[in-house]
């Protein structure tokens, strides 16, 4: 379940903050550069990230409304390609460990079979 961000600023306080031209374009650019994202202009400079959605539509050079684009974040495009190499990684593991406990298996009964003793030993036997 999300969490209400908690503002240091009470809401009187923000609503009388005016933000000039310059520095609404200064962080619409910064976005669509990918140098920073919605949600951390919204945690820094306290404001709602509709506000800052409002800011790219009307500071963007993207002003027709049947276009849309994505604003993400390089690092998450980047940390969800790790991911998903990592994962390709720890299933070529598992497939090698499989394949060396059936080997394992395989060799074990062989060897009872060869020399005619149980090296799988039960544990409820009594010595």
């Amino acid at each position: 379940m999300a969490t209400r961000h908690k503002f240091t600023l009470s809401q009187e306080e923000r609503r009388r903050r005016i933000f000039s031209d310059e520095f609404k374009k200064k962080k619409v650019d910064e976005i669509l550069r990918k140098q920073t994202t919605i949600s951390e202009i919204s945690r820094t400079y306290e404001v709602r990230p509709w506000a800052v959605h409002q800011w790219i539509y009307k500071f963007s050079s993207r002003k027709n409304k049947g276009e849309r684009f994505v604003v993400e974040s390089e690092s998450d495009t980047q940390k969800i390609i790790e991911l998903q190499s990592k994962i390709a990684e720890l299933e070529r593991l598992l497939g090698q460990k499989e394949v060396q406990l059936i080997f394992q298996s395989k060799l074990i009964e062989i060897a009872e079979q060869t020399y005619g003793i149980d090296i799988k030993k039960n544990s409820d036997t009594k010595p």
